[in-house]
């Protein structure tokens, strides 16, 4: 008699029940991310990879992540019971974007969820201001900045202008992203047409910086647990386009020391603001030599995207690690790896049909998400592999272009 004939016969539909419910699995961990946009997307794609229970708070049910599948919870990230209904589906609550009031945060915070980063961390991407204020206050680690002040009113850019001279930059202390509330000054005219009312505000509501010359654009992504862990992807080298990365290698063309001084940059600020999940410093080098912060995101960012095939543990994967405080993943390179963005023209879109040619590119990978065309907007993005980043850069720009071809 063999060994299925010796089991017990099962007594009828309650004891398949039981055996069904035995059997079901169960998620090794909940994970609410606040946004449904691409970044979600492609985090719920990973998630899938760990068996997690993954939900997101949406806008709109034909977001990318919820499009793709990932479960949702309909509601608007600025009202507070939309994110309580929304964290309530998971154990840690995260972001794929930084919109999300700082006074709501706290309320979170203060109802017992477990929320990665911190509304105390969120503020340095939130509030340009603040983060170049605190950091530009700290002896331990000393953070490089640009020339910076706070705007009111016209004579505050009058006053700038005659110690740095134009053109300069204008940044809107928050909200801004991907080249949004990001303004070259030229003029005092400029300045005027922007700020409009010369008495200004009581409080302070642009950044006003000096124009720098600049030598490159860099991102280094930071991991960080809760429990204080840490892994670095190495330096990204970022080009843009309208205020929006357009293409980027990796590792960055740098010399070592300051690929080195980069790495050490970011991870003393991600430690000293205690970010949690991931932290995507980005900085300029500029021609004169200086390495300065330019921005923070605590979240996966546009920057990590060629991690995906480019590295031992993608940003994406990373991120649910380092929220769900689980030991982090190798970011070794392993190869040099590009990405080229595909963004939307005027047209309609016919990327069902250019898909076939650029998939035809030997070593493209293609990611799309899901969006509905409109110009000037993110729709995916192409990575490639190369024995050195100029030849994987070739090679995406080779498939996003067929993409993006007329």
């Amino acid at each position: 008699m063999d060994h299925q004939e010796t089991l017990a016969p099962t007594a009828g539909p309650a004891a398949a029940t039981a055996t069904a419910s035995q059997l079901r699995f169960e998620p090794p961990g909940r994970v609410v991310m606040i946004g449904a946009g691409q970044l979600a997307r492609m985090s719920h794609q990973a998630a899938v990879d760990y068996g997690l229970d993954f939900h997101v708070l949406a806008g709109a049910p034909d977001e990318p992540a919820a499009a793709a599948g990932a479960p949702f919870t309909l509601g608007d990230h600025a009202s507070f019971d939309d994110l309580l209904r929304a964290a309530s589906q998971g154990d840690v609550v995260t972001f794929d974007h930084e919109l999300v009031p700082q006074d709501l945060l706290r309320r979170l915070e203060a109802a017992g969820h477990s929320v990665r980063p911190g509304a105390d961390a969120l503020a340095f991407a939130q509030d340009k201001l603040h983060s170049r204020h605190q950091l530009a206050a700290l002896a331990s680690p000393r953070v490089p900045l640009p020339a910076f002040t706070a705007v009111r009113r016209l004579a505050d850019v009058d006053a700038f202008a005659a110690d740095h001279g134009w053109p300069l930059v204008l940044k809107a202390r928050g909200g801004g992203y991907d080249g949004r509330g990001v303004h070259l000054l030229t003029s005092r005219r400029a300045a005027e047409a922007i700020l409009g009312d010369p008495e200004g505000s009581a409080e302070p509501s642009w950044v006003l910086e000096e124009h720098l010359d600049l030598a490159a654009e860099l991102a280094v992504v930071v991991a960080r647990r809760p429990s204080g862990e840490t892994a670095t992807y190495p330096p990204i080298e970022t080009r843009q386009e309208n205020g929006m990365c357009h293409e980027l290698v990796m590792p960055a063309r740098l010399p070592e020391a300051v690929a080195s001084e980069a790495v050490r940059l970011a991870e003393s600020i991600a430690v000293h603001i205690g970010a949690t999940g991931l932290c995507a410093v980005e900085l300029f080098w500029t021609t004169d030599g200086r390495l300065l912060l330019n921005e923070l995101a605590l979240r996966p960012h546009n920057s990590g995207h060629a991690t995906i095939e480019g590295c031992a543990t993608s940003q994406f994967h990373q991120h649910l690690r380092a929220v769900l405080d689980w030991p982090l993943g190798s970011t070794a390179l392993v190869r040099p790896a590009a990405m080229v963005n595909v963004v939307g023209g005027a047209g309609p879109s016919e990327l069902a049909s250019r898909l076939p040619r650029a998939l035809a590119v030997p070593g493209a990978h293609v990611h799309l998400y899901g969006k509905a065309p409109r110009p000037g907007r993110k729709l995916g993005h192409v990575t490639a592999l190369g024995s050195d980043a100029d030849e994987a850069l070739d090679t995406a720009r080779a498939a996003a272009s067929l993409l993006s071809a007329p």
